[in-house]
């Protein structure tokens, strides 16, 4: 990320005027540990924050408009009511989409100049289009001095993506973004909100991501596929068992579910969701008694059960665990939305020169093109600024 004063410089050059009314907010990144695909299913899930950001200057003008700047694209936009989705700057329907949400609550959004420029990898999943929506939400709250919660911003932007960029996605990555904590993961009940953080110490062990440096094209109608597939699963539940509120708390023994007359993706769908629940329970436990191991195990079945259950994972994905599983690292799964992005990998520390090297030969040798290593520290969540 650029220096502060060159943030500032940046924005002056573009909007020009007075710098003692701009103020400066950054959100994070996020990864999951446990709990993938489960968010949108009133699952239970293990995010925490990391140091990767997305950060925003914002000013307030004195009419009405909304002009937007993108230090990554170097595009400048101006979004006028009624909002529309814009094929020229899609980036811009997530903020457009986060106002929509405010006013709708019935906040008044007078008009704004706004930078924006992140260090998140893009396609990577990592979630930079949650951070975007949080930042958004979170700067125009304070700025405008709108009375609202952390969980609540975290929901304006995962409202924002559902109904104006049309992305069915869960909760989980906007509420962690909000709510995150230096040192400590989240475990979330995305069906209550009710959460609880978790610190722990990694010891001679670190998480780091290995990105696969491809995004295919099918990420989002497939996630959205998925999420159809899972609703219909559970409204066949629910003709027999009315009693059953989400897909997540069926608990039936697979030899009774004949009776549902689920169709084969319907299964697959379901055998992960309720596998992915005994895991994260699991993970929850062993993370507090410092089994790394075991958690590692854990994050392998977690992965297969995305690649062949759930299907969500990819040729190139598969093959990084699969090397790292070979390698002996604890555990590796894809995190995200699926179809390309990063692994997550926990290991000892002292193998990452090693493993790295080998893993980077291997995939070049097999793709044409090679992998990318990030390594992270888990932060807090989003924030303002302060400049003395």
């Amino acid at each position: 990320m650029p220096s502060q004063p060159d943030l500032f410089l940046e924005f002056l050059n573009q909007f020009e005027g007075k710098q003692d009314t701009i103020r400066h907010f950054q959100a994070p990144a996020r990864i999951n540990i446990i709990g993938e695909h489960v968010d949108y299913l009133g699952g239970i899930v293990l995010p925490a924050a990391i140091d990767f950001s997305i950060e925003c200057l914002i000013r307030p003008k004195d009419n009405n408009s909304i002009i937007l700047y993108s230090s990554d694209f170097d595009r400048k936009t101006e979004i006028k009511r009624p909002f529309q989705n814009s094929k020229e700057d899609p980036w811009s329907d997530y903020i457009a989409g986060v106002i929509h949400e405010l006013e709708s609550l019935g906040h008044s959004i007078p008009g704004f100049e706004m930078l924006i420029k992140g260090n998140i990898p893009q396609g990577a999943g990592l979630s930079s289009s949650a951070a975007l929506e949080v930042l958004v939400g979170y700067s125009l709250s304070t700025v405008f001095q709108i009375d609202l919660t952390r969980p609540e911003i975290a929901v304006i932007g995962q409202k924002a993506e559902n109904n104006f960029v049309g992305m069915k996605c869960g909760i989980m990555d906007q509420f962690v973004i909000a709510n995150g904590k230096k040192d400590h993961c989240l475990s979330l009940n995305t069906d209550s909100l009710e959460f609880n953080y978790h610190h722990f110490d990694l010891g001679e062990n670190e998480f780091y991501l290995v990105n696969s440096n491809v995004k295919h094209s099918l990420k989002d109608s497939e996630y959205n596929t998925r999420r159809q597939e899972c609703e219909s699963a559970l409204a066949k539940i629910k003709r027999i068992d009315p009693k059953i509120t989400n897909l997540y708390s069926f608990s039936l023994d697979k030899s009774e579910w004949k009776q549902f007359d689920f169709t084969e993706d319907e299964t697959k769908r379901v055998i992960h969701v309720t596998t992915e629940r005994e895991r994260t329970k699991s993970i929850i436990r062993t993370l507090s008694s410092g089994n790394y191991a075991e958690v590692g195990k854990f994050l392998y079945e977690c992965h297969w059960s995305l690649s062949q259950n759930f299907e969500v994972s990819c040729e190139e994905t598969d093959e990084i665990v699969r090397l790292l599983q070979n390698r002996g690292a604890l555990g590796a799964r894809m995190i995200g939305g699926g179809f390309g992005g990063c692994v997550l990998v926990l290991d000892k520390i002292a193998n990452f020169f090693k493993t790295s090297v080998e893993l980077e030969k291997s995939y070049q040798q097999k793709f044409g093109y090679p992998v990318k290593f990030y390594k992270f520290k888990i932060s807090d969540g989003v924030k303002e600024i302060i400049h003395s």
